[in-house]
């Protein structure tokens, strides 16, 4: 259903901090999150010679699938792009991909129509965020029974939610992953 495809990406790592539902950080002391991880954070990968590298503040991100940019609200290290798509064969549900930490690209708003593929923003810098960590990609998918408004979204809302039923991103993504242990010199000082 999903894909990212970015150049030179065999195979994409997590660290298991990274992952959905995750209580635990990857970055920092490593210690607690305040609430479960609501998405996937992308961060490493393989890329075809082998090689593990890190996303940076110039990687561009294209849109894993059609869809209707719905929303742009600020995070804690940038912004977050919600992109609204329609459930094939039923007329109301939606589901939601948000892309999180990002520098949307000029022309990206709400109401912009996007087609798989299209390049959407960059990662953002973390800057002069108060939480020290790498750039990276997060990503969270959601499903609604009916389409809903985001005006007054932000991450308190989209992790409370009673109309949005947050998805693990791995089970219906189409990329090759490896999750890697804690110990695992690529996860070591992130």
């Amino acid at each position: 259903m999903y894909g990212l495809d970015l150049p030179g990406v065999e195979e994409w790592l997590f660290c298991p901090g990274m992952l959905f539902q995750a209580v635990g950080k990857w970055w920092e002391d490593r210690g607690r999150r305040d609430r479960p991880h609501e998405g996937l954070d992308l961060l490493l990968y393989r890329d075809r010679q082998g090689k593990v590298l890190h996303l940076n503040e110039t990687t561009r991100i294209p849109v894993m699938s059609d869809g209707v940019v719905v929303g742009i609200i600020h995070d804690f290290l940038g912004k977050s792009i919600i992109v609204e798509h329609p459930v094939p064969d039923e007329d109301n549900e939606r589901s939601y991909t948000i892309y999180g930490h990002t520098r949307p690209q000029n022309g990206i708003c709400a109401g912009t129509a996007v087609s798989r593929g299209d390049i959407i923003a960059t990662v953002a810098l973390p800057g002069r965020s108060a939480f020290p960590m790498a750039p990276h990609l997060h990503i969270s998918i959601a499903w609604a029974p009916t389409p809903f408004s985001c005006d007054h979204f932000n991450w308190d809302a989209i992790a409370a939610s009673e109309m949005l039923t947050l998805l693990d991103p791995l089970r219906l993504i189409d990329w090759h992953y490896r999750i890697l242990g804690s110990d695992d010199p690529a996860c070591q000082g992130l």
